[in-house]
């Protein structure tokens, strides 16, 4: 589907874009970590096409990569284009893209309730965005491309990277399963599963180029395989992956409960590289419920995947989502999940409360939950589910941990004289920096004891007796390299016959990449 659109003419007058030379970018991400990794693949493919980006500035060409999942998801981008409207009234030459699930489900909508957008595209086109702008700059009319099947792989398109010591690798995209709630296979189509040997290739691009963690991402990763006709294929990559010379931790996300086998289990507790950590929805404790979501296991399965994966790995940190408020979602359904949640002992839960997203199965049910009660049924999990989260970060004060510091974690480091980052099992930890000592650079790792904790993170204060070692790495020195890369100053180190050579963008393998924790909307009102 392709369509074009005359722009309006802006109702006052423009004013002068302030960029000189290349033309600027921003893109705005709202979603998931598959946003995310789609949103380094547009950045990439800007860069490739001589767009520069913005760095705080007021940019030439915003692009919106969209969320579909929840209702506030259309809120939030609506919200964003009006605010967008005035900006470009009075920025010469300025462009709007819009892109993702969101605009794969509404199409050409967009353009009906924001005209002044200038290009729309979906999930299937990544890579088509510059030549979408640049046609619509041309034709002074508005691009609206949607596909309705996978054009090229994503990872075959030019990637920027946002951090030098870990990142997201792609094993598949889309998603054969039916539950009602979900949008998303309608949006991102069937299963495609990636070859093994590309999958490596670019784990082994990304480490030559310094990182040391990857998190090996699916909609749901563990059904890997399925379009080769290999049910045991998921733990065989997780043992390839892991044994790559220079890769230090290994992560993935997500799982799926009905497809997750117990090989997978062996392959976590045998591969050394691979993290004691696991992140896998439950969506409701319920059987009812999950039975009318389509979920196919029940919590029995859930609880015992939980317990099975904990005696292969006793440290592991197992974190969950969970939808509050499901169509015929019963007090004593409501309860079960209470139960599951007591029981499984989450690190952390991203739980969400139920909006209708047009188009699935859930919207035309019977029995929609009132607002006022699902809010409380919210706040009662949120607060049990922080109430463990609590206790078992307690738990944790007087172990012995290594951090892998991160330039991103931390929102108060400055004021705090801390930095922060990711233990083994993915807990947040906030390091205070002993007096007369370094700060470790973005991809070290530091072994500290932990002090304190809180209901979202661990604390490492420095006192006396207690241990501080850094370990520099190679990716703290490509850190350097990149560093020094964007302020054109050579490089110190070990490595800094390489700096000159540092690029952002890489023609399909990866070379810089983001932070691998599960990624969702901190500004709206769920968690």
């Amino acid at each position: 589907m392709s369509t074009v659109t005359p722009l309006p003419v802006p109702d006052a007058p423009l004013e002068e874009s302030g960029a000189r030379g290349l033309r600027t970018y921003e893109v705005r991400t709202f979603g998931c970590q598959m946003n995310v990794h789609d949103s380094e693949r547009l950045s990439g493919s800007l860069e490739a096409a001589g767009y520069a980006p913005a760095d705080g500035r007021e940019a030439d060409v915003v692009v919106i990569n969209t969320c579909a999942v929840r209702e506030n998801a259309d809120n939030k981008l609506y919200g964003t284009l009006g605010r967008l409207a005035g900006v470009k009234r009075r920025h010469a030459g300025m462009q709007i893209a819009v892109g993702g699930c969101l605009a794969q489900k509404d199409k050409q909508t967009v353009l009906d309730r924001a005209p002044w957008v200038d290009v729309v595209f979906g999930t299937h086109n990544l890579g088509a965005l510059p030549t979408l702008l640049e046609r619509a700059r041309h034709n002074d009319e508005a691009q609206v491309e949607i596909l309705e099947s996978l054009d090229v792989f994503p990872s075959t398109l030019p990637t920027k990277r946002d951090s030098t010591h870990s990142g997201w690798v792609s094993i598949s995209v889309g998603c054969n399963n039916t539950c009602t709630f979900c949008i998303v296979p309608t949006l991102r189509g069937r299963e495609r599963d990636r070859r093994p040997g590309d999958i490596l290739a670019e784990v082994r691009s990304l480490v030559d180029d310094g990182a040391v963690e990857v998190t090996l991402l699916g909609q749901n990763v563990n059904s890997y395989g399925v379009e080769f006709g290999d049910r045991l294929a998921f733990g065989k990559l997780l043992r390839a992956v892991g044994s790559i010379d220079g890769l230090e931790r290994v992560r993935f996300t997500s799982p799926h409960p009905a497809a997750f086998t117990d090989d997978v289990i062996d392959a976590m507790a045998e591969t050394p590289t691979v993290m004691p950590q696991l992140h896998m929805p439950l969506q409701s404790g319920s059987d009812r419920v999950l039975r009318a979501m389509r979920r196919s296991y029940r919590s029995a399965r859930f609880l015992g995947i939980i317990d099975r994966v904990r005696a292969a790995m006793p440290d592991a940190a197992i974190s969950t989502d969970i939808i509050v408020g499901f169509p015929g979602e019963t007090e004593a359904d409501f309860a079960e999940t209470l139960r599951v949640v007591e029981e499984a002992r989450f690190a952390s839960a991203f739980t969400f409360q139920y909006s209708i997203r047009p188009g699935t199965p859930a919207a035309d049910m019977a029995d929609q939950i009132p607002k006022a009660v699902v809010q409380e049924r919210y706040e009662r999990l949120t607060a049990l589910q922080d109430s463990i989260s609590a206790s078992e970060n307690a738990a944790q004060v007087g172990r012995r941990v290594e951090v892998l510091v991160s330039a991103e974690e931390g929102r108060k480091d400055a004021e705090t004289h801390r930095f922060s980052g990711r233990a083994r099992d993915s807990r947040l930890v906030h390091v205070e920096l002993p007096a007369g000592r370094s700060a470790p650079r973005p991809g070290d790792v530091v072994t500290v004891d932990v002090t304190g904790a809180a209901t979202f993170h661990l604390l490492a204060d420095a006192s006396p007796g207690s241990v501080f070692d850094v370990r520099r790495t190679r990716a703290g020195d490509a850190w350097d390299r990149a560093e020094a890369a964007s302020c054109g100053v050579p490089a110190s180190g070990a490595d800094s016959t390489r700096a000159s050579g540092t690029s952002r963008v890489s023609l399909g393998l990866p070379t810089l990449r983001v932070s691998t924790t599960p990624i969702y909307d901190t500004d709206d009102d769920l968690r």
